[in-house]
């Protein structure tokens, strides 16, 4: 992606090289791929993901100590990349909002080593991309791309970084649209089958209007770019991390889609560039 020559978002707060050790620490080792898998491109409500942290925190360690280190020029370089990158989700989606007569919210993005801590709860890098509502931010560890890569599979890319963040924006877009909050109060209704497919429309929702954002900044592209972003769609479909990581796949227990439905739907809002083309709800039903 030439995003040298996007605009670099002013909402960005770089805290790499800041680990705070002195807070209380997620649990490590099975219960950090627990969590990731549960929240990984993390688009969970701020209701859905914060137990799953406060459970995961009661078996951290607390300490006082802060590390702190200084940047190599390579993740300089990258942190000058998300900026453009969420520079441009936030000239698109006010593009979009204008023309919807509504006015869009700027979240923040922030990026971290290790730990974080949110108004969703206490994070750990295993946990991987997230968009907390409460906070309006999206939270990531840039070394989970060479996680996604080693261990799953996905392609190397600039552009595998942008369609997460897209992705994450899309959470936010869904919560200024009040998409987040209805399905939530749906689930509290419905049985953790039923409840589970309403995850699947909203994170294969955020995949549409990651789509959607890549067709706006199309000019931007280079020829590989949609081929690296379906690579890691296809690395995070459900049944492709549960097959890698169980050997088997449960399909009423997907929370984000399969492989095929995320590539599917990131295509459908690239080809139509339309947000009013992305209703996954009607999909699942």
């Amino acid at each position: 992606m030439k995003w040298e020559n996007l605009r670099e978002s002013k909402n960005v707060r770089d805290n790499r090289g800041k680990s705070m050790v002195g807070k209380t620490a997620l649990g490590g080792g099975l219960i950090g791929i627990i969590a990731m898998l549960l929240v990984i491109f993390g688009g969970e409500t701020g209701q859905q993901i914060a137990p799953v942290l406060e459970q995961l925190n009661q078996g951290g360690q607390t300490t006082e100590q802060t590390e702190t280190r200084t940047l190599a020029s390579e993740e300089v370089k990258m942190g000058k990349m998300v900026s453009a990158i969420v520079g441009s989700t936030e000239d698109v989606w006010h593009d979009i909002f204008d023309q919807m007569g509504q006015i869009y919210q700027e979240p923040a993005l922030e990026l971290f080593d290790d730990q974080v801590q949110t108004e969703c709860g206490n994070a750990q890098a295993s946990v991987g991309p997230f968009y907390c509502p409460a906070d309006q931010t999206v939270y990531m560890d840039l070394r989970f791309f060479e996680e996604l890569h080693q261990r799953f599979g996905a392609e190397k890319g600039d552009f595998a970084i942008a369609y997460v963040i897209a992705h994450e924006i899309g959470h936010h877009v869904q919560n200024l649209l009040g998409t987040n909050t209805k399905v939530w109060e749906q689930q509290q209704r419905l049985s953790k089958k039923e409840a589970n497919k309403l995850s699947v429309a909203q994170e294969l929702q955020a995949d549409f209007y990651a789509g959607v954002w890549a067709k706006h900044v199309q000019k931007y592209l280079e020829p590989k770019d949609i081929d690296i972003a379906l690579s890691a769609a296809q690395a995070v479909g459900d049944d492709a991390i549960q097959k890698r990581v169980t050997g088997q796949v449960n399909p009423d227990s997907f929370t984000h889609g399969t492989s095929k439905q995320r590539k599917e739907w990131f295509m459908k809002g690239y080809q139509t560039g339309d947000i009013k083309q992305g209703n996954t709800f009607d999909f699942i039903k």
